[in-house]
Order: structure tokens, then C-alpha cells, then sequence
């Protein structure tokens, strides 16, 4: 993070503009003019942070040194949605739910749109790192416990109460048959594959294999609640300090779906099985659900005992990062590649061996 200025500017002070800065130092100025327009703050230094898949991220420094996180949105289109999204942030923050406040604009707006671009405005977590490096630890209770407050506030949200629905319907494998079966298609169709793009097949064609015992696996589950979730509860959203989980940032419009999926989707990412072992990672994993049902009592025994299973079928289901080479190309970087690896190495560990984490689960949970 860049330190504030000494001297008062009415701007940042830009790099000097080159062909590919042109665009960055346009996009900078912009938020400049938004920031004082819409929020009458004037910033001193506004840094461009990598991260951001639907979003354009800024950190900014405002003259009195005071730091603040800054949300572009690409596109007006569906501002409605990103509102609403900012909405359920703010509903569990004053739930007591470990979360980034947004800041209002002058005229009381979460979403600034009268500037130059649409933007949101944050408070700044100081001192945190995500969890996409895995936990470990302290942190797996600490989580826990974060996820269960954030649940049980979720659960009292006004838009609709948490209710039993069949846990076959966390993913429709028949779909997902298909989406295979067309990924398949587009790479053998390619006249050449690079590295990536032929393991991304050899990937593809191994889990598409595993669909029929992914379809015995949700025959075998219980029903399941579903309830409002955070809608994108993975290790990018979750910010960590030290050992305490700081906050979960980046919430998606309420939705129904599945905690039992939030569950497994954060304590079972690739990062967190591979740095850990598998021993380790259940009792991390278990660590994780005791924490949680403390948090929240009147969370489902059966949402947590079947979350593996629930994780896996998912998973399996998922396509993605196979997709990527045929659908988004321009994502695919090393980093995607090495998650890609890990991700596919993980759940197949998982999968192998689900019986008997289940058990070992089911009995700590007992």
C-alpha cells in the first residue's frame, strides 16, 4: 500500500503516460472526480490492487491519510444487484458479523453513480491477508466461528426464512454430463493443445468418468436447509488477522442456497487439503464445524455432518478452471494453472477417501 502525500492535489499524481498506462491513468482520474463529487474526499494516492474478477479494485489514500477500498464497477447494467449486494454486507455488519462497512455517498447512496463511473466505497481492514493460502491452525475455529455468526444472521434475513429442501438438488449432474461432454468437444476440436489446455482434457475426461457415483452420492443425502448465504464464501473473501477471521467482504445478492456448500466450499479449498495432509486437514475441518455449530445451535446437524459429501458432488459438477482455456481464455495465468492443478488433485484426494472423513466427522460431531 502506497503512503499518503505531503502535499495537498487536487489529483494523484499519475505515472507519465505510456501506451498501456494511458487507460490506467484515465481509469485513476476518474475515481479521483468521483471521490470528490460523490463523497467529498480528496485522495492523495489511489493504487490499482490486481485482485477483482467482476470489479476494478483501488486502494485509496485520502489527504488526512486515511485509507479506503474502492470498488469500480465495469458496467451500470446491473447496478440494482451490486446495491443489493452491498445491502446484505451492511445487514450483517450491524448484526455484529465481522464485515467491511461501505461508505455512503453525500447524498446517503451505497453505490456512488452521479460521478464519472459507478463506484462503491469501503472501509479499509488494516493489517489482513486472505485466506486464499489456506488455514491452518488457530484459524480453523476462528473461521468457524466467524461463518456460524454469519449464518445465524443470515438466517433471520427478511427476504426468506431458512427452510428443508433435498440435498440431490446441490447440483444436477445431467447438466453438468453435458457441459463436459461439450468441453470435450471444443478441446478435441482445437488443432493444437498447449500444456495447460491438454491436461485441462486429461482433467475433464477423468471427472466427467466420476459422474455416476457423483449421482449415487446426492441420492444418499438428507434433506438439507437452505437459507440467504454470502453467495461467494471462498478464501479471496475472507479476510484474516493473525489468527482471527477480520471480515467477509465481497457479498453477492441474497440468495437461497445451501450452507452445507459455503461450509465445505471455504474449509475444503485446495490450498488448505494439499499445505495440510489429510490427517491434519480433517481435524482442521473438524475444528472448523465444531466452532461453526457453537456459533450458530440452531444450524442443522445434518448441514454439517454431510457437508463433505455435499462439497464433493458439487465440485465434481463444477467445470471450472477446465473451462477456462475454451470459455475465458484471457483469465488463464499461472496462478489459474496452479490452482487448476491443485483444485483437481484435492478433490479427487477428497473424494477417495469421503467415506471414511465422513465417519471420522460424524463421530466428533455426535
Amino acid at each position: 500500500m502506497s503512503t499518503p502525500s505531503q502535499q495537498p492535489a487536487a489529483h494523484p499524481v499519475a505515472a507519465p503516460a505510456t501506451p498501456g498506462r494511458t487507460a490506467e491513468r484515465d481509469q485513476i482520474m476518474a475515481i479521483a472526480d468521483t471521490l470528490v463529487l460523490a463523497y467529498g474526499l480528496h485522495p492523495a494516492d489511489i493504487t490499482r490492487i490486481p485482485e477483482g474478477t467482476a470489479t476494478d479494485n483501488y486502494a485509496v489514500v485520502d489527504q488526512s491519510g486515511w485509507r479506503h477500498f474502492a470498488k469500480v464497477y465495469r458496467t451500470r447494467e446491473h447496478l440494482d444487484l451490486e446495491r443489493a449486494s452491498v445491502e446484505l454486507s451492511e445487514y450483517c455488519a450491524d448484526g455484529g458479523v465481522a464485515t467491511a462497512r461501505a461508505t455512503r455517498t453525500r447524498e446517503h447512496d451505497l453505490i456512488a453513480t452521479r460521478g464519472p463511473l459507478a463506484m462503491s466505497l469501503w472501509s479499509y481492514v488494516p493489517h489482513t491477508a486472505t485466506a486464499e493460502g489456506g488455514l491452518r491452525g488457530a484459524r480453523w475455529a476462528a473461521v468457524g466461528t466467524a461463518m456460524g455468526r454469519l449464518h445465524r444472521r443470515l438466517a433471520a434475513h427478511r427476504a426468506a426464512a431458512p427452510t428443508l429442501e433435498p440435498g440431490a438438488a446441490v447440483c444436477d449432474v445431467a447438466t453438468a454430463r453435458d457441459r463436459y461432454e461439450d468441453l470435450i468437444l471444443a478441446f478435441q476440436s482445437k488443432p493444437r493443445l498447449g500444456e495447460f489446455e491438454a491436461w485441462s482434457l486429461q482433467a475433464t475426461r477423468e471427472r466427467q468418468a466420476l459422474l455416476g457415483g457423483v449421482e449415487r452420492i446426492l441420492a444418499s443425502l438428507p434433506p438439507l436447509t437452505v437459507q440467504i448465504l454470502h453467495g461467494d464464501l471462498s478464501g479471496p473473501n475472507v479476510l484474516l488477522k493473525d489468527d482471527d477471521a477480520a471480515a467477509f467482504v465481497d457479498f453477492r445478492p441474497p440468495t437461497l442456497w445451501y450452507p452445507a456448500w459455503e461450509i465445505a466450499r471455504l474449509g475444503c479449498d485446495p490450498s488448505s487439503v494439499l499445505a495440510n495432509g489429510v490427517e491434519r486437514w480433517l481435524t482442521g475441518y473438524t475444528d472448523l464445524t465444531l466452532a461453526y455449530r457453537d456459533a450458530n445451535p440452531k444450524a442443522s446437524a445434518n448441514d454439517l455432518v454431510y457437508s463433505l459429501r455435499v462439497g464433493c458432488a458439487a465440485v465434481l459438477c463444477s467445470t471450472f478452471p477446465f473451462s477456462a482455456p475454451v470459455k475465458r481464455p484471457h483469465i488463464v495465468d499461472a496462478a489459474l494453472e496452479s490452482y487448476g492443478r491443485a483444485r483437481h488433485e484435492a478433490d479427487l484426494m477428497l473424494l477417495d477417501q469421503l467415506p471414511v472423513l465422513e465417519e471420522a466427522l460424524r463421530n466428533t460431531l455426535r
